[in-house]
């Protein structure tokens, strides 16, 4: 059932402006999946859909179109590192600014690191709040984001 329901999510951003989790909730229900939209936002992050601006300038939901993996190699490394425009730390916080759109995906790359010195992120549209387990971690986390982001 997750995995039809997570393929109909994908075709629903692929084939449709989706600009809000409430309206892929409400369009998923209508296809006969009685989901939440903390489901919606667990989806969202395990398929890394991002949310970016169309070519009319509206925000919206999409698949991204390169591989948001830490330590990518080639062409999309220098990609990669040209969305991240800063990163800061503040005792156990480490905050990422990137380019417009591009938070979600880029957190979900630090998610899937798997270290134990970070707690979790919370991505908005263009920031990302790292959260370390001490003061003391997050200077080596970030120094370690900034070489491998």
């Amino acid at each position: 059932m997750k995995k039809r329901r997570q393929d109909d999510l994908i075709a629903l951003i692929h084939n449709e402006k989706i600009r809000t989790q409430e309206e892929l909730t409400e369009k998923l229900s209508r296809l006969g999946y009685p989901v939440t939209q903390a489901t919606v936002s667990r989806d969202i992050k395990e398929l890394k859909i991002i949310k970016t601006t169309d070519e009319n300038g509206e925000i919206c939901y999409c698949m991204p179109k390169v591989d948001f993996t830490v330590g990518a190699t080639g062409a999309n490394l220098g990609f990669f590192k040209s969305l991240i425009h800063s990163v800061a730390v503040s005792l156990n916080i480490i905050v990422i600014h990137t380019a417009a759109g591009m938070a979600q995906g880029i957190a979900a790359s630090v998610d899937h690191l798997g270290r134990a010195d970070i707690l979790g992120t919370i991505a908005g549209d263009d920031t990302i709040m790292v959260v370390c387990r001490s003061a003391e971690e997050s200077q080596a986390v970030a120094d370690y984001l900034q070489t491998h982001l």
